[in-house]
């Protein structure tokens, strides 16, 4: 959504006193003139200037600072792979080299670099190192977080640029979601269970966007069967959840369902992002007309208002013009159903849903980039 400047912070220094708003957006102009993002800046500036004037407490203020610092710092070092698709693998650290599961893992980590996809981990040992070794430095990013005892990343990011510390576990939770265009979940601990329920809440209540989500377990295990059917007996039964929340992931056998089960997520749909009160998909083919017509039917409980538009690249999408040759589907999503929205994206890419089907080989290229 468009952002709104805050007037109350203005508003506060003013009847304080301060004029403080004029100073802050001259400094800014200073380092960063003609930047569309200034009243973002100057809130902030604001925010932290509040802080320092009502002066609390200063263990809050401390907090504060290591996580700017922190977030900037893994800004500015993950824009060198901006642009590239990453996906990221949860699993135990326990996982012993010798287990089924570790060598699942390893091979995950080798498909998912050969449809040049990046492999984000905790950095760690177990399905994480795993995960690592069979995509390579070249395709790994690893979010190690730092510890009052020692601890070492595991051998394939050890001591590389590709190697992000955080203080922080709630910062680096942040960049496990934000950096990834799907994730996979290996078996694991309770670390591995609060991640998996907590990228499907975020996912479920709109706060993150719609990605693949993957179960991988080995052929034959009973890991993620037992928890998927607790969640159907115990969640969907009880009607904790909609039943197509349940279309928010999917269980897998083999590293290649796992790969092809993203790959098939983009082979249409490239991103999505809310456009004042439209929800937009960019899609890297257009839809028939037969295909949409039986859209706006089929998938009219989405909408809240009026149809489903497929039109160009308009320019009110100032700030994202790189993408203004992928069609676009727009609409007054409910924001509610997540699961169908899941739904729509695996109709629109079936290929035979498209205005021209391409031939196989090249419906996996794609431009990577995730926008929200």
């Amino acid at each position: 959504m468009p952002y709104q400047p805050n007037d109350l912070l203005s508003r506060h220094f003013q009847e304080s006193g301060h004029d403080l708003t004029s100073k802050v957006e001259e400094q800014l102009n200073l380092v960063s003139p003609n930047s569309p993002n200034i009243p973002i800046y100057r809130d902030m500036i604001l925010t932290v200037l509040r802080m320092a004037q009502e002066d609390h407490n200063r263990w809050n203020a401390k907090i504060t600072l290591q996580t700017l610092r922190e977030l900037e710092h893994a800004f500015r070092v993950l824009e060198q792979f901006k642009g590239r698709r990453k996906v990221t693998v949860f699993g135990s650290a326990r996982t012993p080299i010798e287990h089924p599961l570790y060598g699942l893992a390893r091979e995950l980590g080798a498909a998912l670099a050969r449809s040049d996809m990046m492999v984000i981990t905790g950095a760690g040992g177990g399905i994480m190192a795993a995960a690592h070794e069979g995509a390579g430095l070249e395709h790994s990013l690893g979010f190690n977080i730092t510890l009052p005892f020692e601890q070492h990343a595991n051998p394939t990011v050890n001591g590389t640029a590709n190697l992000l510390p955080f203080h922080f576990f709630f910062t680096r939770k942040l960049f496990f979601v934000k950096e990834a265009d799907a994730l996979v979940l290996c078996p694991g601990g309770f670390g591995t269970l609060d991640e998996a329920l907590e990228v499907l809440t975020l996912i479920q209540t709109g706060k993150s966007p719609l990605v693949p989500v993957v179960l991988l377990d080995a052929p034959g295990g009973k890991f993620w069967q037992g928890a998927l059917d607790f969640i159907h007996h115990q969640l969907e039964e009880n009607r904790y959840i909609l039943p197509t929340d349940m279309k928010l992931l999917s269980l897998v056998y083999s590293a290649e369902e796992a790969v092809e089960q993203i790959n098939q997520f983009y082979s249409n749909f490239h991103s999505s992002r809310w456009l004042k009160h439209q929800f937009v998909i960019r899609m890297n083919h257009t839809l028939s007309d037969r295909a949409l017509e039986h859209m706006q039917e089929a998938f009219a409980d989405l909408c809240l208002s009026d149809h489903f538009h497929q039109h160009a690249y308009s320019g009110e999408e100032h700030d994202e013009a790189q993408f203004s040759h992928l069609a676009r589907l727009s609409f007054t999503f409910n924001a509610r159903d997540h699961g169908r929205l899941r739904e729509l994206v695996d109709y629109i890419n079936l290929p035979e849903n498209w205005t021209q089907s391409k031939p196989q080989a090249q419906q996996r290229i794609r431009q990577p980039s995730k926008v929200t």
